[in-house]
């Protein structure tokens, strides 16, 4: 693979209470043959995160449509999992509805921050979302107490697939608590229920720390994943992973194709990158320095190499 940059895309400039900075998570959804709607995390001034969108010109994804005025999806009432931030995880239409699955953070007092799975609904087309429950539906098990973050969901004959990030422990680095997580599997009859039988997909090597943020198509039969890689020497990173079955997966990650920038936004990291296909075209959006703080940008998968 070989991916041409195309600069940053958008970045929120300020001038909204609730989206100062940041797009964390882009996540693009094809809404017709015209237009691309990116969900993201937008931040406020003390850093937490609504979900808002922004609308692109599905042919020319650096033109902008639109911007969301509002957020269509706000942070949970306190005392629950989500009262702290919110960010995507995947958008998946089902029976004339549009399933947004997220992630919610929740701050306690011996843990730097909890982070579980929720579902919201649109019956508008994607406008606005209606929280399926106020709990979350991939909730804290003994194996994994502080994260169970789901970003990537495809339903296959009647079967939900789930590849989502899992967590239990955290990395001091440099006086300062990061989470440990690597990426697992789970299944879904409905979408909102899941088994019991949880399976390790990709795990941390060498002086990786977290692996995470799975992002899962399918092309030719063949599972391909893009996920974020965090290294105690300060790397983060986009991977890649290739697999037959969705389970068993192979890294290769120097096939990515895709690298940080000389200079600029995305000089520092690259992370978080989503992609979609449209007509002779594969777009790839992502973040880049800060998780995202200056926004989302975009590359274009180069078919001539």
């Amino acid at each position: 693979m070989k991916w041409i940059k195309k600069g940053l895309i958008y970045g929120p400039n300020g001038e909204s209470s609730w989206a100062k900075d940041s797009a964390l998570t882009p996540t693009p959804f094809l809404m017709d043959n015209e237009q691309i709607r990116v969900y993201a995390g937008f931040r406020d001034g003390v850093g937490v995160s609504r979900i808002g969108f922004v609308d692109l010109d599905a042919k020319d994804p650096s033109i902008i449509l639109k911007i969301s005025k509002d957020p269509v999806l706000d942070i949970g009432a306190p005392g629950t999992f989500d009262d702290n931030g919110v960010i995507l995880g995947d958008i998946v239409p089902y029976e004339n509805k549009l399933y947004m699955y997220y992630v919610g953070f929740q701050l306690v007092q011996k843990a730097k921050f909890l982070a579980f799975s929720g579902l919201a609904i649109s019956h508008d087309g994607g406008n606005t979302f209606e929280r399926y429950s106020k709990a979350p539906i991939l909730d804290r098990i003994d194996q994994e107490i502080h994260i169970r973050a789901i970003h990537s969901v495809l339903v296959e004959e009647s079967k939900w697939k789930i590849w989502y990030a899992a967590g239990n422990s955290w990395q001091w680095i440099n006086n300062t608590q990061y989470p440990q997580y690597h990426i697992k599997y789970i299944e879904s009859y409905d979408g909102v229920n899941f088994n019991d039988h949880a399976q390790l997909c990709i795990d941390t090597c060498g002086d990786e720390y977290r692996i995470g943020r799975p992002r899962v198509t399918v092309q030719d039969n063949l599972y391909k994943m893009f996920y974020t890689k965090g290294t105690l020497s300060g790397d983060y990173i986009a991977g890649y992973a290739e697999s037959l079955d969705g389970l068993n997966w192979k890294r290769m990650d120097d096939k990515i194709g895709i690298s940080l920038s000389k200079s600029g936004w995305d000089s520092k990291a690259l992370c978080y990158p989503s992609l979609l296909n449209y007509q002779n075209n594969v777009y790839m959006f992502y973040n880049g320095n800060d998780m995202g703080k200056a926004g989302f940008g975009l590359a274009i998968l180069d078919k001539s190499v």
